[in-house]
């Protein structure tokens, strides 16, 4: 018999630091009118004394504690990131210990910004073999870490900060309005991946000791052409899951996006033809996390209550690499 697949619970963690468009102005030569207009951003939350363990550790003790359950109860660890505190060990490997726990699968999964809807999908998996599964899927970027403070038109774009889920075949707290995991669909697409690079420190890009650190070491985008296949491919992809489970546009109370830049999400859902009253947007606030923008977005919406019991709710996210995906949940 298929087993349900369920959200039994959400959280997410920003930094408390936080950079506003004004103080970018003392920085470098923009303003916050240029960056509100071409993002939408008005602040984003950083990481002083804090690796990506640490705020994927915050989101996942507020996940666990919605979802009922303690860290011994999980079966697996999965976290979505391109900023791990380190090559080795991996941060699902740092955050089991930070939680208390082992002898559990420990993972990092890296497909950029799509990252949280990539594990969804693998914790999907997880639930459907024998037994009782409840998988963590955190998703959690230091991104500023790797971000070039000297260049204006990716600086200004990003964030840090984490979501959580805890995802299981068995609910454990009903009260916590579970959302049922109905379908994931998953793309990528190699041949467009120097659209969107981070190479420095990667094998085929090395660093010799004494070298100094380069501008590959950073994120490098081409943003006209990022901007172009991010709404083509989250369209079609959204398209693509909907037609699988018979929804229409209209029958989804809420699209959350991820939140790239205000234009990215304006063009979509124009693409889509959504009602505003039914896109989640808080790009705003916390700029481009990354991999933790789905699930901050999620929980936020939740929290806030943008979210009710029987609500559809329609995940679309779109990454380097290229990746993109997007999934169903019914709550």
């Amino acid at each position: 018999m298929k087993k349900n697949c369920c959200l039994t619970g959400l959280g997410y963690y920003v930094p408390e630091k936080v950079i506003t468009n004004h103080d970018f102005e003392l920085l470098m030569d923009t303003s916050d009118e240029w960056i509100t207009t071409r993002t939408g951003i008005k602040q984003r939350h950083i990481c002083t004394d804090q690796a990506c363990s640490d705020l994927a550790y915050h989101s996942s003790i507020q996940a666990l504690e919605e979802a009922g359950i303690t860290p011994q109860d999980l079966t697996h660890i999965i976290v979505a990131t391109f900023t791990p505190d380190a090559l080795i060990p991996n941060a699902a490997c740092v955050l089991l210990e930070k939680l208390g726990h082992k002898d559990i699968a420990a993972l990092d999964i890296n497909t950029a910004c799509t990252g949280f809807i990539y594990g969804l999908e693998l914790a999907r998996g997880l639930c459907m073999l024998p037994g009782d599964a409840n998988v963590l899927v955190v998703a959690s970027e230091a991104l500023t870490t790797r971000v070039n403070f000297s260049d204006r038109s990716t600086c200004v774009l990003f964030g840090d900060g984490a979501g959580a889920a805890v995802v299981s075949n068995t609910c454990h707290n009903p009260a916590a309005m579970p959302g049922r995991l109905l379908d994931v669909s998953l793309k990528a697409d190699g041949a467009l991946g120097e659209l969107l690079t981070i190479k420095g420190g990667g094998s085929a890009y090395p660093l010799a000791l004494g070298e100094k650190v380069s501008e590959n070491f950073f994120v490098q985008m081409e943003g006209r052409e990022v901007f172009k296949h991010a709404v083509r491919s989250m369209y079609n992809v959204a398209l693509e899951v909907m037609a699988r489970n018979n929804v229409r546009p209209g029958d989804i109370d809420l699209v959350v996006p991820h939140q790239a830049n205000i234009r990215i999400i304006e063009a979509l859902a124009k693409k889509m033809n959504l009602d505003p009253a039914n896109l989640f947007v808080n790009v705003q606030k916390y700029g481009n996390t990354s991999a933790a923008s789905v699930p901050i977005a999620l929980a936020e919406a939740r929290e806030k209550g943008r979210i009710s019991p029987g609500d559809l709710v329609l995940m679309v996210a779109f990454g380097g690499g290229f990746t993109w995906g997007a999934a169903l949940v019914q709550f």
